[in-house]
């Protein structure tokens, strides 16, 4: 499941990188698309990073991981943060503008953060995930899994709609081998139509 999201926040940074590169100066409807799209992979890759700062690295420590790691991960993180920050503020003024300068001040800065991101996570899949399946029938990691699944039904539908959309057949084995695919199918089915209905379509565009 962690490598499948880390597909996905590697998919949605490529497609705002080629979205930016060919940006129409002066369209102002394709501007609020990637402002709308952009709220989503925002708020996914913040929710996702401060919840294994919060919940995945105590887990992994439990389990025999090194404190220095961790410090080393969680410097990437605040690395990553720095860059989501400036990529933040260049897709609002793309938003305001819709021009041609603002465009390409957004298509460099994500592709800073695109930069610190993919080092991160090619980082922390190395280290991290063979532990994860060393480990995956400890009470720790178990316990970690539950805690990251109590999230509302809103937030959920959001979340598999849009980690499956675009997902490689291995990424949606990945998902489907921890979800149900029943019930991933009414989850996102139900909860997730706000993603399909906004967010999906901007890069079908």
């Amino acid at each position: 499941m962690n490598k499948a999201i880390h597909a996905a926040f590697r998919r949605d940074l490529q497609r705002f990188i080629d979205a930016l590169g060919t940006f129409p100066a002066g369209d102002t409807k394709r501007a609020e698309q990637l402002a709308t799209a952009w709220a989503n992979f925002d708020d996914q890759l913040v929710f996702h990073h401060e919840g294994e700062h919060e919940t995945a690295w105590p887990a992994l420590e439990a389990v025999g991981v090194s404190r220095d790691l961790l410090t080393q991960l969680d410097a990437e993180h605040d690395k990553m943060a720095a860059a989501l920050a400036a990529a933040r503020s260049a897709i609002g003024a793309l938003r305001s503008t819709a021009g041609a300068d603002e465009a390409a001040a957004a298509w460099a800065a994500v592709q800073e953060l695109q930069a610190v991101t993919v080092q991160h996570l090619d980082h922390e899949e190395a280290e991290i995930e063979p532990v994860y399946l060393a480990k995956k029938d400890t009470a720790e990691i178990k316990a970690m899994g539950r805690k990251f699944g109590q999230v509302s039904p809103a937030r959920g539908g959001r979340f598999f709609a849009w980690v499956t959309d675009g997902a490689k057949p291995d990424e949606l084995a990945a998902i489907t081998g921890t979800i149900p695919a029943p019930v991933l199918m009414i989850i996102s089915g139900v909860f997730g139509r706000g993603y399909r209905k906004n967010v999906a379509p901007v890069w079908r565009s």
